[in-house]
């Protein structure tokens, strides 16, 4: 039977053992790499950290594909940071690369021919220079200031000639570099919202107070307001509630569709709102994300289609609805 008409089953089996050992052999080398980790990791994110200027990734071949990876994650978590095609530097690219700018070279072998012009540069010019290589005695690990070492495993491929647990490592390597300089940035959720305006991981980001009405358009009676008028603003201002405020601007309890159905009777009308209300409400504060009102809007056996937002003197700031949140991407 060929391959082609052979049934699914028939191949889940074989195929389904190759990934596990494929991810076995892999994750035996991220663990092999950070039992070897040591000094030499802090001193690599201080070469980085001390850059006035960008840092420089480049590599060739799947260590160039691996180094795009992680320019990519250093620039999007406070690191400046870009790559640098290495047999394109040999041809004016070289010009990138300024003076306060640090260089994150990846070569396996650390015999990568390509590299031979940005290593000489950062060496002409005192760039610092953090190698992640499998060989200790490369030329790359000798040139470098810092030499991030491999561990010595097999490759997953059963050749052992693709790169492949090499790669991870690398990769791993990379994400573990851009976290250490997150964390000694002190990079916040707000400035990574900042470079991820778009999408919906943009609008998970966001905070209450980008998306919330204010001023006129909240809807508010103070204590004491007979209902007749409260109905007559919760009507005008559409958002199926209204909320009941104190002398002080402080909220202090909130009228819905559900206290109106329970309230009703004769007199309804002629009722204080203070009679009405449902008292401690749910609220936000304006500089909670975006995604902690969609989770309070559902978090209880009741969902919620609108929150009051309230600031840290307990006054309202403003109303929040599930529409906004649409709008926004996030619900």
């Amino acid at each position: 039977m060929s391959r082609a008409a052979a049934t699914v089953s028939e191949l889940d089996p074989p195929d389904l053992e190759v990934a596990r050992d494929v991810l076995a052999i892999e994750a035996a080398g991220l663990r092999a790499l950070s039992a070897g980790l040591g000094p030499e990791f802090t001193r690599a994110v201080d070469c980085l950290a001390g850059a006035s200027g960008r840092i420089v990734v480049s590599g060739m071949g799947k260590s160039g594909h691996v180094a795009r990876k992680i320019a990519a994650t250093f620039a999007s978590t406070g690191t400046p940071a870009l790559f640098v095609h290495p047999a394109e530097a040999s041809h004016g690219d070289l010009g990138m690369i300024l003076l306060g700018d640090a260089i994150l070279a990846l070569s396996n072998s650390g015999e990568t021919a390509e590299l031979a012009d940005i290593v000489a540069h950062a060496r002409r010019f005192g760039l610092k220079l953090v190698a992640i290589t499998a060989r200790a005695g490369s030329t790359l690990a000798r040139a470098a200031d810092v030499a991030l070492l491999l561990p010595s495993v097999a490759e997953a491929c059963p050749m052992g000639l693709a790169p492949t647990t090499s790669t991870t490592m690398q990769m791993a390597l990379g994400d573990s570099l851009a976290v250490a300089l997150l964390k000694r940035r002190g990079f916040t959720e707000a400035d990574f919202r900042g470079f991820h305006p778009g999408g919906r991981l943009g609008a998970r980001l966001r905070r209450v107070r980008e998306l919330m009405h204010t001023g006129d358009a909240v809807p508010l009676a103070e204590l004491g307001m007979p209902m007749d008028r409260a109905l007559v603003l919760m009507t005008e201002k559409r958002f199926g509630c209204l909320g009941v405020t104190g002398g002080d601007g402080s909220l202090r309890g909130i009228i819905t569709d559900g206290d109106l159905r329970r309230a009703m009777g004769p007199d309804l009308l002629t009722r204080p709102v203070d009679e009405v209300m449902t008292r401690a409400p749910r609220t936000i504060g304006p500089d909670n994300l975006a995604a902690e009102a969609l989770h309070a809007m559902n978090a209880h056996e009741r969902p919620v289609t609108a929150l009051f937002v309230v600031g840290p003197d307990g006054k309202v700031a403003g109303i929040l609805h599930i529409h906004d949140l649409l709008r926004a991407g996030l619900a």
